[in-house]
């Protein structure tokens, strides 16, 4: 029998803001001779991007990567700003969703980001943030989805055993991760996703 939830983690990009890197490539593709074909294909989560979002390499040493790969001629800053191009509107419905549940069981968000989104996000997003008790970044923690030592911190920060969080995520690497390390998890294709989750676990 599964057991009732005594927390939710929701995954940010994907669940609760539209997020796409087409964006990020079009603001950039000015500073580029580089057809945009041809900047789609350089472009991805390699090293340097996981090592980003750990923490573990600054923006400015991010941002040189990126020119590098791109070949951009844009200063750090337009890199920066196309950068956070990336983030489109709020999915309204799901963080109504989640606003629901959080009058009967806490609410966090665990999110894959870097230094530089965070900042535009939690800027941007402010109903949602004041919506949740716990922010887990991964740029802060040194670890990211789909690292089972993320999930293992996530729970053991929170004081409860993995079966006792209810996990969103967008990805299936990361939904299939958090099951493996005894989470409960759904992947998100929709608010729907959210809702049915949540009723099913009796929180809305």
């Amino acid at each position: 029998m599964v057991q009732p939830p005594q927390a939710l983690l929701f995954d940010v990009g994907g669940v609760l803001i539209d997020v796409d890197f087409a964006r990020v490539l079009a603001a950039w593709a000015p500073y580029s001779a580089l057809p945009h074909d041809e900047l789609r294909r350089r472009f991805g989560v390699d090293e340097a991007y996981r090592r980003h979002e750990r923490g573990e390499l600054a923006a400015e040493a991010y941002f040189a990567h990126v020119a590098d790969t791109l070949q951009l001629t844009a200063t750090p800053a337009q890199i920066e700003a196309g950068w956070n191009t990336i983030f489109g509107p709020e999915i309204v419905a799901t963080r109504r969703w989640l606003q629901q549940a959080a009058r009967r069981r806490p609410c966090h968000l665990f999110s894959n980001t870097n230094a530089s989104h965070a900042r535009e996000w939690l800027r941007r997003y402010p109903e949602l943030v004041a919506s949740v008790e716990r922010l887990f970044l991964s740029h802060e923690m040194g670890l990211r989805k789909p690292e089972p030592a993320a999930f293992a911190r996530v729970c053991d920060t929170l004081e409860l055993a993995p079966g006792a969080v209810l996990f969103f995520d967008d990805l299936a690497e990361n939904v299939a991760a958090a099951q493996e390390a005894g989470l409960q998890a759904v992947q998100v294709g929709s608010p729907a996703d959210v809702e049915a989750a949540l009723r099913a676990a009796g929180l809305v």
